[in-house]
């Protein structure tokens, strides 16, 4: 690899590296395409060379790929024979234990049911037991008598707010609760869990997680303050997963409602206790003899899980019509056990409901929870005025008068909504980016009504410039408030403006070349002293200062007006391309005026070539002289002046078209 590339190499390996920069300082060097294009080949080279490299590896290290293959595919082989083993193994202690049962059945019987029922509770607890061995802190869950094993598997924990995953957790499903343990990253002997929570069944509720590739296989835990949610591993398991914990809730409550009523306790005189909740209803009076409250409805027995949901949903309106539902229900009821049970779970929820509806009227809350759609709100509704009001704007017969209007109207709107946003939301940073998105967006807007006026009703390149300004103007005046968008509108004018400078530079070709089609080679009488004086002043503003030198006595030019009017239709193209000049239509002006210049200069070279009258010629070669020595350095320093830059495909030409003289005896012509 050359030096060249080396260096390219290192640049692009180093990890400082920054491709924005690179790409810039590239722009800034280069000067023109045809450096870009070299740029770019020592880049795909480069390219090319790594996958080169790449392929060599590959190659070289094929081997070892072949052999770990076959060290995968020997793996395999005896995992399938270890797994086929364990099968027999197993056939065979199922029919160990069959000879066995039927050895003495009748008289056993009894005894094999005692000792190895299908689904006893000594043989839930032992397998419970066996399991929260491997949970670190979880010794104390066996405390709880009758309490046994239902389900149990490995899930994956989501953020809810984000949906990344978290950590991977095992779930111990139990008759009345739920354990969620984590896994150890270091594992010591059998444990290999961690305790987490454990979760009331009553209290949490189970949500259906609908499919969103790739996120799939969910189910959401709702409990208050919080939801948490799993993924299972496949969708298979996730439906026994809600299946098994449906059904365990309705087996906890139906085994809840079969409770024998317990009879109440004699009245003591002990200070009775003062409920808090609003929604509690005391009655001191003891219920009649066999006088008794139905609790089995199915929305009684789901109400504390109702209310679950309502709170963790922020559904408060549904929450208070449930509680109000249940104190009518059981206003001239007597007060049992079992409904003093009910009370206490309900007055719970309540607290819990009244915990997080103060959250959420709290100032600071409201503010951070509705700022957002607030926003939207407000963008939509400013974008909706801006648009109204382009669309009541009267299309007048004047461009540029249509153009001043609609950019007052437009600039206006949206300088008084950022002064507006900037008063409603200065304490939300987070609407700002909104707010971009949103200007941005009616920019678009702006600018497709400013092309359909200025680029598609085909105006001249001079009021196009002219428009095309004044939106820049006004777009600058953002600048006041913080907001650039000059660069959104250069880049959604850029494609209609190249579309209109080369246009133009078709017609300017065009008419050149009818132009030299009818050529003379004669001075011009422009018969009057006030024409001259004109077309004077005319030079003059296009930069040639020095044009009294080619004025002859009266009214005479010593040029001949196809070269005249080529100079003015050049330099009026020049002027109106440096207004609507920014960096991205640098090569297309750039390559526009070389085509027209070289039009002219080729005209006149062919024209020297082709002449044999020595007077004519010397006057073919002061029109060739005008143009190369007075009006091309006048485009070049123009050019330079607007965009900083000097014009090394102009400069190049004019070297390449210099005249000179072929012979002593006046053979003229440029080369």
């Amino acid at each position: 690899m050359s030096e060249t590339g080396n260096r390219l190499r290192k640049l692009l390996e180093s990890p400082n590296f920054d491709p924005q920069n690179y790409v810039k300082q590239l722009s800034q060097q280069s000067d023109g395409d045809r450096d870009l294009q070299e740029h770019r080949q020592k880049i795909q080279n480069l390219a090319d060379e790594t996958a080169q490299n790449l392929k060599k590896n590959v190659y070289k290290n094929y081997r070892q790929f072949i052999e770990t293959a076959k060290e995968i595919s020997y793996l395999e082989s005896e995992m399938y024979q270890l797994s086929h083993i364990l099968t027999e193994q197993k056939s065979i202690m199922e029919s160990i234990t069959q000879a066995l049962l039927s050895t003495d059945k009748d008289e056993t019987s009894k005894e094999m049911q005692a000792a190895f029922p299908k689904e006893t509770e000594e043989l839930k607890q032992r397998t419970l037991t066996s399991l929260l061995e491997k949970v670190e802190g979880g010794k104390n869950i066996l405390d709880t008598p009758g309490r046994h094993l239902v389900y149990n598997g490995d899930l994956v924990e989501f953020d809810a707010d984000n949906m990344s995953p978290i950590q991977k957790v095992h779930a111990f499903l139990m008759n009345d609760c739920l354990l969620i343990a984590t896994w150890l990253p270091n594992r010591r002997g059998t444990v290999k869990y961690r305790y987490n929570a454990l979760y009331d069944l009553e209290s949490f509720a189970v949500v259906n997680v609908k499919d969103n590739p790739p996120m799939k296989d969910m189910f959401k835990i709702l409990m208050f303050p919080e939801s948490r949610i799993f993924q299972a591993e496949n969708s298979k398991i996730k439906k026994e997963w809600l299946e098994i914990l449906d059904e365990t809730k309705k087996n906890k409550v139906t085994k809840d409602r079969h409770k024998p009523e317990e009879e109440e306790a004699p009245t003591s005189p002990a200070r009775a206790e003062v409920s808090t909740n609003p929604f509690d209803q005391e009655d001191d009076e003891p219920p009649a003899a066999g006088e008794s409250v139905d609790l089995g409805l199915d929305w009684i027995q789901e109400l504390p899980e109702d209310l679950d949901v309502c709170i963790a949903q922020r559904d408060f309106e549904g929450a208070v019509d449930l509680l109000d539902k249940l104190n009518e229900y059981l206003k001239d009821q007597p007060v049992t056990q079992r409904v003093k049970e009910l009370r206490l779970k309900v007055e719970e929820r309540v607290r819990q409901l009244t915990e997080v509806l103060v959250f959420e009227l709290s100032p600071d809350r409201s503010l951070r929870g509705q700022s957002t759609k607030a926003c939207e709100l407000f963008l939509k509704n400013r974008a909706a005025a801006v648009q109204t009001a382009i669309r009541q704007l009267r299309i007048e017969g004047a461009t540029l008068l249509y153009i001043h209007k609609l950019c007052n109207i437009f600039f206006t709107s949206l300088l008084e909504t950022a002064k507006e946003f900037e008063m409603d939301f200065a304490g939300n940073t987070g609407c700002y980016s909104a707010f971009v998105v949103w200007s941005k967006s009616a920019m678009r807007m702006f600018v497709d009504a400013f092309s359909k006026q200025v680029f598609d009703s085909k105006e001249g390149l001079s009021t196009a410039a002219e428009c095309v300004k004044v939106a820049k103007e006004h777009c600058q005046q953002l600048t006041d408030i913080g907001l650039d968008l000059t660069f959104s509108l250069q880049s959604l004018l850029v494609k209609d403006i190249k579309a209109a400078l080369q246009s133009y530079n078709d017609v300017i070709i065009e008419a050149t070349k009818h132009r030299n089609s009818e050529e003379m080679w004669r001075r011009m009488n422009l018969m009057t002293p006030e024409a001259l004086t004109k077309l004077k002043d005319e030079m003059r503003s296009c930069g040639i200062g020095s044009f009294d030198q080619y004025t002859g006595d009266d009214c005479w030019v010593n040029l001949s007006y196809t070269v005249v009017a080529f100079t003015k239709q050049m330099m009026g193209f020049l002027d109106e391309g440096l207004k609507l000049y920014f960096p991205e239509l640098h090569m297309v002006l750039l390559e526009s005026l070389r085509e027209i210049i070289l039009v002219a200069v080729q005209h006149v070279d062919y024209s020297l070539r082709c002449e044999q009258d020595p007077e004519k010629k010397a006057f073919i070669m002061q029109n060739a002289t005008f143009l190369h020595d007075t009006v091309l350095p006048v485009v070049e320093r123009r050019f330079e002046e607007c965009v900083g830059k000097p014009a090394k495909q102009l400069q190049d030409l004019r070297k390449s078209t210099r005249p000179v003289r072929i012979n002593p005896e006046s053979t003229i012509s440029m080369v």
